[in-house]
């Protein structure tokens, strides 16, 4: 399906990108987008009305987040089918990264509806680009699991790829997350961005070890970690990733099976020769 953004004045729907913190970073194509559509969806409407009242934008503001994206889709979809524009903006940044938007994009992809993005803020690339880590290849996670045996899995899951690594993180979670990036990456090079844009901008730069005892770490965290080294992903030990995964609290089978997809093992072989490393070592 081919559909070009700009070849009728039809139904559309707009992502616009908003700023991260200082409304100056504001782009004229926002502004006239937001200005000329019929309604504009907001994640918080509270924290929208400030900046369009900052714009003297005053186009229809109607909520568009988490609890009620499923219903409000619906709604979005029946009105872009009448033939309206349609505008949806986050809180910060860009919409479908880490806030609503995915879900009445895709609807109005599959029904044909334009969809377009008006480009802007991005927290976790003005962060990458500012953090002195390699930049490219690299991988946009987001937030991790809050719970630490889910957290620590996932990590487990990207111990192994050389990409340099993207996450958003809670203040009140960074020490917890840094301890488990330490225990199960190791002590990698990281940069925790804070308050980007903001008058209170910060960049951390340093490794975990370091890092981690700084404190008085708040704000909205973007943290940039190293991907893993070519000389350590080559001379990765199934055994020894199984054993790690164990002591990190992954039951034996789940540990066997993670470590034989990971790896592209038969997972009844490398449990036999688990089974054997550890009868060796009896």
């Amino acid at each position: 399906m081919r559909i070009k953004s700009f070849d009728s004045d039809g139904a559309i729907l707009y992502l616009v990108a908003t700023p991260i913190g200082n409304l100056s970073d504001f782009s004229y194509r926002a502004i006239e987008v937001l200005n000329n559509v019929d309604i504009i969806y907001a994640e918080d409407t509270r924290n929208s009305s400030i900046l369009l009242r900052h714009y003297n934008i005053k186009t229809k503001l109607l909520s568009y987040h988490e609890f009620n994206q499923d219903i409000k889709s619906e709604e979005i979809l029946n009105e872009l089918k009448s033939g309206k524009k349609i505008a949806i903006i986050s809180d910060a940044g860009l919409p479908v990264i880490s806030d609503p938007g995915y879900k009445i994009s895709t609807l109005a992809i599959e029904n044909g509806i334009r969809v377009s993005t008006i480009p802007g803020a991005s927290a976790g690339i003005s962060a990458l680009i500012s953090s002195g880590l390699v930049p490219m290849p690299y991988l946009f996670f987001g937030f991790l699991e809050s719970q630490k045996t889910k957290r620590i899995k996932q990590l487990l899951n990207l111990k192994n790829l050389g990409y340099t690594m993207i996450f958003y993180e809670a203040p009140h979670r960074i020490h917890d997350t840094l301890n488990d990036i330490l225990e199960v990456l190791g002590d990698r090079n990281i940069c925790i961005a804070r308050e980007l844009t903001k008058i209170n901008e910060e960049f951390i730069r340093g490794r975990v070890s370091e890092i981690i005892n700084y404190d008085n770490i708040k704000g909205e965290i973007v943290l940039i970690v190293e991907g893993a080294k070519e000389e350590i992903a080559s001379n990765l030990d199934p055994i020894s990733e199984i054993e790690q995964r164990i002591a990190l609290g992954t039951k034996t089978s789940q540990a066997i099976k993670e470590v034989a997809n990971e790896f592209n093992l038969d997972k009844n072989e490398l449990y036999k020769k688990y089974l054997d490393y550890k009868n060796k070592g009896e």
